[in-house]
């Protein structure tokens, strides 16, 4: 790692269990040194997420928290040690807890199980003929790594000492797109829909395995329906609901659902003779919306992860997922962002009181990112949440769409593009300006923007687009060498695969979270809110972050390319490399028992307990009433496993589940009741937190708006506006940033040029 990696210079100390010590790892492949005190930890996982870090002898504890820059601590994690914060008053320090610090459940037990039941995501993931399910591997510590190297950098950028309160319950609540705040204007709950996504299916067998395929209609997915028609039709299968169809016109919402079947059968047909390989090299080729639910092996064979280096050599690993962000400046000069090897680490990094924050007297009272300008060219989930966290601890982003080019989530409403709730929840608090990039004059006022007023460019779209408008990084960072900016598509933007198409159901399955998602004996299926769509956006804004940090101390430019899949791929890393690990298997693990939810008193009212050690244990089952010796230890339980459950489950039954929950909570038992969107929205400990921001949409309405997961002791955060009706901030940004008079702008609009 070079002296001008991106977080050079930033001493961070890792007191943390995961995913606190996921976040370590984060800020290290950065480029910062982090130490950690303690011994070597033989376990896959640890062995994993401390790659990079120096070890150190614990007895230097208080040296070295007079020094850090940042600490990482996860203070009621299993393992956990109590530390002074007073000892770090300089440093920004961040707590990572299942709820937070403050409100009726603060000090509440959940691992990723009771997160997961707490957010409303495991509610809406499954089988509705079974219980909820959340991913064998720990999804709301891949989202919560992510946001606490977030917010560790976040609050640097206050350029002063801060206590950051990160609950882990909030930042899983960005993966649900919205829904809990959506619950203010429209009461839906949620709903667990198998192998679909809303009406139409998703996950389908085929002859080794399963492809995700969307079934749903809009403009981008026009291609993909005539692509698959084609094919079906070349295989010899009749299929008349296919080939007589208008696809242009096609709305999945408007169709009964004998007519989806019709639709869907033919396809399952041709998908159930073929393999997962060869159907993904036909998408590769035909840019079908299309991809194989990878496994392990996939992922490790992906010509694409391979051609990028997201695999390389480290340690006793041969193939170590090293990389999940590339980086380069405008000298084409590349910084490998990964750990350093084993044995190789520098001295430890001596804190000058600066070290990536810029301290300033005006700063005092102001969001975090105040003063920072972002321009974004982005559309969907991945590239609007990323800049939404900038816009919430007051940065200015400008999101630049087209009339005719939309952001496609504008579409997802039949009341007009101004009426879309997801739309509306991902863009709160950006302004919304229309440029016609089809005409040199729009793209020239883009480019006016970027060079007079914007620190930052972000986009999301397939690599090509950005170069047909002469708005990528090349042509811009030629005018302006100390551009920074940030490409996040689902492949990134290099590699033999990069021009392949998707969402985030794509995503999902590329990355192998579908996967790990479901029970052994069904089909896999989606984590509700096609999970890469919520996960990379926090990778991206963390690489943006280190970014901008790495900008205010070199003054250089840098372009951050991110790969979707590639980030969710890099938060799966111990699974890829434990080959003993091979799948979905419900909500069970292989270290705690029972592990799982439980029915409650109420139509599809559930409970979430897991038991971690035999003391919890003996506790539990004198409450229930199972006082047998033979299941006095966790290797017992986990080979009587149906037994123990079944137990849980006969007691849970006539309960009710937040009653449950307050009862094994008093006895020190991880339990926590499986919330839906409206008891999300209603979570006495989300409005304790003040979870909601009320704001009043110009075409909906009140709504509540959601923070994202963590709050900054010395910086204020939050919306000032809910999202931009389209081009509704166009001339307020052309006369007060660009300085046009009322006479150009009016020339500009009467020729088309601002729609």
């Amino acid at each position: 790692m070079s002296e001008n990696a991106l977080l050079s210079g930033l001493l961070v100390l890792d007191l943390a269990q995961e995913p606190g010590r996921t976040a370590a790892r984060i800020l290290g492949d950065l480029g910062a040194t982090v130490v950690r005190p303690g011994s070597p930890d033989p376990s896959l996982r640890d062995v994993v997420w401390d790659a990079g870090k120096e070890i150190v002898d614990p007895g230097r504890l208080e040296e070295l928290l007079a020094s850090a820059d940042v600490v990482i601590a996860t203070p009621f994690a299993r393992g956990a040690d109590s530390v002074d914060r007073a000892l770090a008053p300089q440093a920004v320090w961040v707590d990572v807890t299942p709820f937070g610090l403050t409100g009726p459940r603060a000090g509440w037990k959940a691992t990723d199980l009771g997160v997961m039941a707490s957010s409303g995501n495991m509610y809406a993931t499954g089988d509705p003929d079974r219980a909820p399910v959340r991913p064998v591997e720990p999804a709301s510590y891949s989202h919560g790594a992510a946001e606490t190297a977030l917010a560790a950098m976040t609050a640097l950028a206050s350029g002063r000492p801060q206590h950051v309160d990160l609950s882990l319950q909030e930042t899983v609540l960005v993966a649900n797109m919205g829904a809990a705040g959506r619950f203010a204007r429209v009461p839906d709950r949620g709903r667990r829909a198998g192998a679909n996504i809303g009406r139409t299916r998703e996950i389908w067998p085929c002859a080794d395995g399963f492809v995700s395929f969307g079934l749903r209609g809009g403009k981008a997915r026009i291609p993909t329906l005539q692509t698959i028609t084609r094919l079906v039709s070349e295989a010899g299968i009749d299929a008349p609901a296919l080939t007589e169809r208008d696809w242009t016109i096609y709305n999945h919402n408007k169709l009964s659902d004998e007519e989806l079947r019709t639709i869907e059968e033919p396809i399952a047909e041709y998908f159930s003779t073929r393999r997962m390989a060869d159907l993904y090299a036909i998408a590769c080729e035909t840019n079908l919306m299309l991809a194989p639910i990878n496994s392990s092996k996939e992922i490790l064979a992906n010509l694409q992860l391979q051609s990028r280096g997201f695999f390389g050599p480290f340690g006793d690993f041969p193939e170590f997922p090293v990389s999940f962000v590339q980086v380069r400046d405008h000298d084409g000069v590349i910084e490998k962002v990964a750990p350093r090897q084993p044995h190789s680490n520098p001295v430890l990094a001596t804190n000058d009181g600066q070290n990536g924050r810029e301290s300033s007297p005006e700063r005092a009272g102001r969001g975090a990112w105040a003063g920072t300008n972002i321009l974004e060219f982005g559309a969907g989930a991945a590239g609007p949440i990323a800049t939404r966290y900038f816009a919430e601890h007051g940065a200015t982003v400008i999101k630049l769409e087209s009339r005719s080019r939309p952001d496609f989530l504008r579409t997802y409403s039949t009341e007009g593009l101004d009426a879309s709730a997801m739309f509306d929840a991902l863009n709160a608090g950006k302004l919304g300006i229309t440029l016609n990039l089809k005409d040199p004059r729009g793209v020239a006022l883009a480019k006016r923007l970027v060079n007079e007023w914007a620190d930052a460019v972000t986009e999301n779209f397939a690599p090509k687009a950005m170069k047909s408008f002469g708005l990528d990084y090349d042509a811009l960072s030629q005018e302006k060498p100390d551009l920074v900016m940030l490409s996040a598509c689902l492949l990134g933007q290099t590699g033999p695969h990069r021009n392949y198409p998707g969402f985030g159901g794509q995503g999902a399955a590329l990355s192998g979270f579908n996967f790990l998602t479901g029970w052994p004996d069904r089909e896999p299926v989606g984590p509700y809110g096609t999970i890469t769509d919520s996960l990379a956006p926090r990778f991206s804004a963390a690489a943006l972050s280190a970014a901008l940090l790495y900008h205010r101390r070199t003054g250089r430019g840098v372009y951050v390319d991110l790969s979707q899949v590639e980030a969710a791929a890099w938060s799966l890393s111990p699974w890829l490399l434990d080959e003993s690990v091979h799948g979905r298997n419900g909500n069970r693990s292989s270290a705690a028992a029972p592990h799982g939810a439980f029915p409650c008193i109420g139509a599809d009212r559930w409970v979430a307990i897991a038991v971690w050690d035999d003391d919890e244990w003996t506790r539990l089952a004198q409450v229930i009433g199972l006082a047998d010796p033979k299941l006095a230890t966790a290797g017992a339980r986990l080979e009587r496993v149906d037994e123990v459950e079944a137990a849980v489950a006969a007691w849970t039954s006539t309960r009710d589940a937040a009653a449950v929950a307050e009862e094994l909570q008093g006895l020190g038992i991880e339990a926590v009741p499986v919330a839906d969107f409206g008891d999300v929205y209603n979570d006495p400990q989300l409005a304790a937190r003040d979870h909601f921001i009320e704001l009043t949409h110009p075409k909906m309405g009140p709504g509540a708006y959601e923070h994202n997961g963590f709050r900054l002791s010395d910086s204020p955060a939050g919306y000032q506006r809910p999202s931009p009706v389209l081009g509704q901030h166009t001339d307020e940004v052309l006369a007060d940033i660009l300085g046009l008079s009322a006479a150009e702008r009016q020339t500009l609009a009467a020729d088309g040029v601002l729609e």
